[in-house]
């Protein structure tokens, strides 16, 4: 655990800098607007250790992947998220020494992230023989203009005089540093001096993905007024110079306007006129003006999910965090898009979409976003089931297999423990699409679309499974199960419980289907009833000694023992121990039978729930970001108080403290929503199954009350929990609600429950 910011509800901000954690500032400053994001480097440049980092959302490149021990079905390429042409580059000198914090004289250093709105602040005193120049920087992606990036220079001679010179800096000569020997994955189309625009195209690759072509372009104004800085290109570069020459108690304000356009909205013969009509209408306004736009936008936002925290800050500020850079992540534009593990904040997971987003992101977004934020989500996966068909003939079974990671629909990671074995991705979508319509009672997606996908997932599994003979029941040998720390086992609990669950939902829904999916599927009577007899006959692995369901066959074979009983200087243990050493111990990565748990809750009675926790999370190390919340919630049902709110701060403030001692890379973006469904789900014990909206609230001993708001159903409610639980309806029909075993009745304009 490592904290190098300061506690504050609505800031992350440091008032110093901390060199050997730069790259874990840069995470924890990264801002984004949806269609970009760029991790908090510094517009002036940094000559210390750091990780220059802007990204595109579905701007990616196809890298090869073939290795010697080849094996048949492994995914052609290994989709990988390039560091995209940089925009913020402000190079600044002072009377002739060039300012850089890793080397020059500085003082009365800050840094800040505003989560009201994502602005980015940040400021220091240059001290140069006797000159003395505040420098403050402020930066935000709009979100009124998603192709806007707006940036903020002052500086103040404090002692003069200063002769400032700058150079603002359009830079496509980036790499990766992931990739091989400082490959660069950007070509040159050419650079326009007068208009300040570079134009690049990723390049040639194998594979047939499409080329992304990207245009950057940007404008200059100083103290409100355009100038015409003398401009210098180079292949891929450009920059723009100019002098400021200031007496003592002199400012100046330099703004920097950028647009990003690139090939996937914008043809690339189009993008020079179009960037230039963008930028026509951003110079109309100040930066003040734009930013009183985004932050008007943000206030929608925060008025619908923010969550009140009296009590502690800490809490407070995390749950703010996450929500914030959700929110900076997807929010729905660009139905083309999903949430990326790192979001845009780092190279590793970048951009592809996992299955954390069915698991984690739906159930969060479905309460606190507009309703076709989450329709989005579900038909991302519906326009590429031709990808998961695909994915499927790859390993030789029918159905559809959708990816482990992706971008296009298409498998494109090359660990064959991944690609081949994590098979309970396909349940999370399927599970995704029955939480859809059990919250909003919406039936529209899971008749039509969602069936065929339903269908899909469906027939996959039927093939997958295997009959034994021997034990007279159906199986599913060699698959990771969530808890990536036992790879190839035999009948995972979690995905033998999920594979059957989707039978047994597709078996449901098909009669209530749009009679024109099932007929074009042609979903025999021979079909249905195989899925019923493997929905009949499924293997579970159960220990009826010990109450437990089994994690997989031979797990229970283990050295079993507490994580308690690893040394301190050993966590976390994927960074000290090999991989064998990992696949032989008994530790937990994640919530596996426990996620299954958390998925059909209304299945399993307490008792159950209560010997798999006692038993499971003892065990378990929490080195997956996915895994503290769900942990929080069964701890919440069960009265484990204490235990759900220590697991909260562990998720809410996963990033902020670097739990895991691996942020520095990026954030965990699909594992943020966890600090909200632990508060919802787990304190308030917010469930929805059986088309009831049910609470049953405790309050945090340290907390004096928390409250929060979610839309169910065309309704908006607000629900605070303090000495008494308040529930409000604010807009919307009549609702009854369930709250602490006794049904509440709301009504627009009555007093609350």
């Amino acid at each position: 655990m490592k904290r190098i910011f300061e506690i504050d509800p609505w800031l992350v901000q440091s008032h110093e800098l901390h060199p050997e954690d730069k790259r874990l500032q840069e995470s924890l400053t990264a801002i984004g607007n949806g269609y970009m994001g760029l991790r908090g480097n510094f517009e002036e440049g940094y000559s210390g250790d750091h990780l220059q980092g802007t990204y595109l959302g579905g701007v990616w490149f196809p890298d090869k992947t073939r290795v010697g021990w080849w094996k048949n079905g492994y995914p052609e390429y290994f989709g990988k998220a390039i560091n995209a042409p940089s925009f913020i580059g402000l190079k600044l000198s002072v009377n002739g020494q060039p300012v850089d914090l890793a080397t020059g004289q500085f003082q009365d250093f800050s840094i800040a992230l505003d989560m009201h709105q994502g602005l980015l602040t940040r400021a220091f005193t240059y001290v140069v023989g006797e000159t003395q120049v505040r420098l403050t920087f402020r930066r935000f992606l709009s979100a009124e203009i998603r192709q806007a990036a707006l940036i903020e220079m002052t500086a103040q001679a404090l002692t003069g005089p200063a002769e400032i010179t700058y150079a603002a800096a359009l830079d496509g000569n980036v790499s990766n540093e992931d990739s091989n020997y400082d490959e660069r994955f950007w070509d040159p189309l050419g650079e326009d001096a007068k208009a300040q625009t570079i134009q690049l195209i990723t390049k040639a690759n194998p594979y047939q993905v499409p080329r992304f072509t990207v245009l950057l372009k940007q404008a200059l104004r100083l103290n409100g007024q355009s100038v015409a800085p003398q401009v210098t290109t180079t292949p891929g570069a450009l920059s723009a110079a100019g002098t400021l020459t200031l007496a003592a108690g002199e400012q100046a304000t330099l703004e920097k306007d950028v647009i990003v356009l690139t090939s996937r909205d914008v043809a690339p013969d189009a993008q020079g006129q179009t960037a230039a009509t963008f930028m026509r209408g951003l110079q109309g306004q100040s930066f003040d003006q734009r930013l009183a736009a985004h932050t008007a936008i943000w206030a929608k936002r925060w008025a619908q999910s923010d969550v009140i925290i009296d009590g502690d800050d800490a809490a407070q500020q995390g749950i703010r965090f996450n929500i914030a850079q959700l929110f900076m992540t997807y929010y729905g534009e660009d139905k083309r898009l999903n949430v990326g593990p790192k979001g845009f904040t780092g190279e590793k997971y970048g951009g592809a979409t996992y299955w954390d987003t069915e698991a984690y992101i739906v159930p969060m977004y479905l309460a606190v976003t507009p309703p076709d934020v989450t329709r989005a989500l579900l038909q991302y996966r519906h326009d590429q089931l031709a990808g998961a068909y695909h994915n499927a003939q790859q390993q030789g079974l029918k159905g559809a297999l959708f990816p482990m990671v992706t971008f296009n629909g298409i498998e494109c990671h090359n660990e064959w423990e991944i690609t081949f074995e994590e098979l309970h991705r396909n349940s999370a979508v399927a599970f995704a699409i029955y939480q859809y319509t059990a919250y909003t009672g919406d039936e529209s997606y899971v008749n039509h679309d969602g069936m065929a996908v339903l269908i899909g997932i469906s027939r996959f599994w039927a093939d997958r499974v295997h009959f034994s003979k021997r034990r007279g029941q159906y199986m599913i040998h060699g698959v990771t199960g969530p808890n990536e720390y036992e790879n190839n086992v035999n009948n995972n609990w979690y995905t033998n419980t999920m594979a059957a669950w989707v039978l047994e939902y597709t078996l449901a829904r098909l009669p209530k289907a749009d009679p024109a999916v099932a007929t074009s599927l042609k979903v025999t009577a021979a079909e249905k009833a195989h899925w019923q007899d493997i929905i009949d006959r499924m293997y579970y692995p159960v220990d009826q000694k010990l109450g437990i369901f089994v994690q997989n066959d031979t797990y229970l074979d283990k050295d079993l023992r507490p994580a308690s009983s690893i040394p301190a200087d050993q966590r976390p243990i994927n960074q000290h121990w090999s991989w064998d050493k990992i696949l032989r111990s008994p530790f937990i990565k994640q919530a596996d039978v426990l996620q299954g748990i958390y998925f059909l809750n209304d299945r399993f009675t307490r008792e159950q729930k209560e010997r798999n926790f006692d038993f499971y999370e003892p065990m378990t190390v929490h080195e997956s970001s996915l895994s503290a919340s769900i942990h929080a919630i069964l701890a919440a049902e069960l009265g484990k108080q204490e235990k759900a709110v220590e697991l909260y701060g562990r998720t809410a403030r996963l990033d902020l403290d670097n739990y895991n001692n691996d942020t520095a890379d990026g954030l965990h973006i699909t594992s943020m929503t966890g600090s909200w469904l632990a508060i919802v789900q787990g304190f308030a014990g917010m469930r929805y199954d059986h088309d009831q909206l049910r609470f049953k609230p405790f309050l945090p001993k340290a907390w004096r009350h928390y409250s929060f708001k979610l839309t169910y159903r065309g309704r908006l409610l607000a629900v605070n929990v303090g000495a008494k639980t308040q529930l409000t309806l604010l807009a919307g029909p009549p609702l009854d609600v369930e709250v602490a075993g006794k049904m509440v009745h709301l009504e627009v304009g009555h007093a609350d429950a």
